[in-house]
């Protein structure tokens, strides 16, 4: 099982990169699609590892918001706007080496002193180290989508990054979490769906594009 959760989690690290640097808006979703897939993948692994069967609510509840819906309407925004991002402010090539060394380093850093970030027994083992140390990982790759990118589809795929990375965070040291808690949690997140995609819709009808840049357009 053990071996398993490792294979999920490297997937899952590339699949969130892929989603945070290709340039194709389609293909960044997919890839996004296929990260929140393998997040509840890597849910039920540990569900099933623990024999914490409660957990396989988390699960239903990760496929139907994060792999179907918030996908499925960044899908449909898309269709009516325009398929290819807007430039960032770092080109492809200089921003993939960049995370490329970043992210290694740091994953290898949190990892490292894991037991100094999150002081708890569960924090010390594996596969609950790594996982640990990949949910921040994932948490700085997030940031930097927000940082870096122009696009406001982008944007929101970045801030679900994020939100995707404090899940794996919440399912390492908390899984005894009720099922009310993550339900709330995940109503919360599409509910930010769909008023990030409004204003999105908006930004685009205004401008006839989703460079967040020109937001500053409106000010005076």
């Amino acid at each position: 099982m053990g071996d398993l959760i490792t294979t999920l989690m490297v997937c899952h690290f590339i699949a969130s990169v892929g989603a945070a640097e290709i340039r194709n808006l389609k293909t960044s979703t997919i890839f996004l699609m296929l990260q929140s897939l393998l997040l509840a993948l890597i849910i039920a692994a540990f569900a099933g590892r623990s024999q914490n069967y409660s957990l396989y609510w988390w699960v239903a509840l990760t496929v139907v918001t994060k792999v179907i819906i918030i996908p499925g309407l960044l899908w449909v925004h898309i269709k009516k706007t325009q398929v290819m991002e807007i430039k960032p402010l770092v080109s492809f090539v200089v921003s993939f080496i960049v995370l490329a060394i970043f992210l290694v380093a740091f994953y290898q850093m949190v990892h490292t002193y894991a037991g100094f970030v999150a002081p708890t027994a569960a924090a010390a083992v594996e596969p609950a180290r790594s996982a640990l140390a990949l949910s921040f990982t994932i948490f700085v790759l997030g940031l930097y989508v927000l940082v870096i990118h122009r696009d406001a589809v982008k944007i929101i795929i970045g801030l679900h990054l994020i939100e995707n990375g404090v899940h794996l965070a919440l399912v390492t040291l908390v899984p005894q979490l009720p099922v009310s808690t993550v339900f709330g949690i995940v109503s919360n997140v599409v509910f930010a769906a769909v008023m990030l995609l409004w204003l999105t819709d908006n930004i685009y009808k205004a401008f006839g594009s989703s460079d967040t840049m020109k937001l500053s357009s409106l000010k005076g």
